[in-house]
């Protein structure tokens, strides 16, 4: 089975550079990715925003903070519904915060439901652009119950960009929201590799 980028990307999944074509690619059953870094930077400096981001941590989508170099761990691990599920566990000075995300495909594309719950969701775009990865959202919804909402223009907008390096591969996300700017970003390098699963 292919994975959700792999799918989204079609043909163009083949021009990925070989250094993230694992990160990337389906993981076998049986396995899971890991990887392990360091982020540049994470969160925002603008402090009156983390009132908002206290309320998105809660959910471990993203967290009311602004530290450099920040050691971090990722595992990916997919689903019997063909989604991969991925935790990002930040190591910051106070203590230990995880993300959540699972990316699937849906009739529109790429999707990608955060937190917990995954009340939160972006439609995502992908691309290969000089042998690395760029996903630009296209839209969002809110999960009030069991109703889906459109946020239409209020849709915060995400750019990732992931590169692979001579050592490892590096990876970049910005969050911004229509009227207020930049919500949320991080940025570091990290080693990756798929390996047995001592879960499964």
């Amino acid at each position: 089975m292919r994975s959700p980028w792999e799918r989204a990307l079609g043909a163009d999944a083949s021009n990925l550079v070989p250094g993230l074509r694992a990160y990337f690619g389906a993981i076998p059953a049986g396995h899971v990715g890991r990887g392990s870094g360091t982020f540049e930077v994470v969160g925002t400096p603008r402090r009156w925003l983390w009132p908002l981001l206290g309320i998105l941590a809660r959910e471990q989508v993203v967290f009311p903070a602004w530290e450099r170099d920040v050691p971090f761990t990722i595992e990916n691990r997919p689903t019997r519904h063909g989604t991969v599920r991925a935790r990002r566990t930040f190591h910051f000075r106070g203590g230990d915060l995880t993300m959540i995300d699972e990316v699937g495909i849906a009739s529109c594309g790429l999707v990608d439901r955060l937190g917990r719950s995954g009340s939160v969701s972006a439609r995502l775009h992908a691309r290969v652009v000089d042998g690395h990865l760029e996903l630009r959202s296209t839209a969002a919804t809110l999960r009030l119950g069991s109703i889906r909402v459109p946020l239409g223009p209020l849709s915060p907008r995400v750019h990732l960009v992931e590169r692979a390096l001579a050592d490892g591969q590096h990876v970049s996300l910005t969050l911004d929201l229509p009227f207020i700017g930049r919500l949320y970003e991080y940025a570091g390098a990290f080693h990756y590799s798929v390996e047995g699963d001592a879960r499964g």
